[in-house]
């Protein structure tokens, strides 16, 4: 392999380790409660049934009729009370209502504090998504200075390829912080 072809590897590697940086970070936004119902918020809450934990969009279908309202389906009636303990157990803040065939979530308006509190949890998540991004930034620039130590990448290639891995990094970042403004737009609509 010659030394651009590896640097390529370094490069496709950090690419995709920063994609899924990225992709985390969505991830964690999505369990942000934001007023409104969403099933990202329940569905891999862990469920004890059948003598075991599983997930619960395992058991149960989940749904949003209204904006405010998220109902649990479950696909066997037998696992109603444990779903109920495990939402009531759960940080959501929600107590669950049960008619025996379903449980109905009922989310009510965010006052404006908890609203803030939330949009400085999502930052901090942001942060995190950053700090995490720029150590992936950092752990390629290693393997890129190990290869030109070796011999393997001349400084030409070197500096393209930092330029490069600037770049890409700081697209990420921008992913991260476009995902950041939309989530707060969403916390503080009323």
């Amino acid at each position: 392999m010659t030394g651009d072809d590896l640097s390529g590897v370094v490069m496709a590697d950090a690419r995709d380790r920063m994609e899924k940086a990225v992709a985390h970070t969505q991830a964690e936004f999505s369990g942000v409660r934001s007023g409104r119902a969403t099933s990202a918020l329940v569905e891999h809450l862990r469920v004890d049934v059948y003598g075991s934990e599983m997930e619960l969009r395992q058991i149960a279908g989940l749904s949003v009729p209204e904006a405010r309202l998220l109902v649990i389906s479950p696909y066997d009636k037998s696992t109603l009370t444990a779903i109920e303990k495990a939402v009531q157990a759960s940080d959501l803040g929600i107590t669950p209502s049960n008619d025996g065939a379903v449980i109905r979530l009922s989310f009510p308006p965010l006052t404006e504090e908890r609203r803030k509190e939330l949009v400085k949890v999502v930052r901090h998540k942001a942060e995190e998504g950053r700090v995490a991004i720029r150590n992936l930034r950092r752990t390629a620039r290693h393997e890129l200075e190990g290869l030109e130590k070796d011999g393997d990448l001349s400084s030409d290639a070197l500096e393209r390829s930092e330029r490069d891995l600037e770049k890409m990094t700081h697209d990420m970042v921008a992913a991260v912080d476009k995902l950041l403004a939309h989530k707060e737009q969403e916390l503080l609509e009323i």
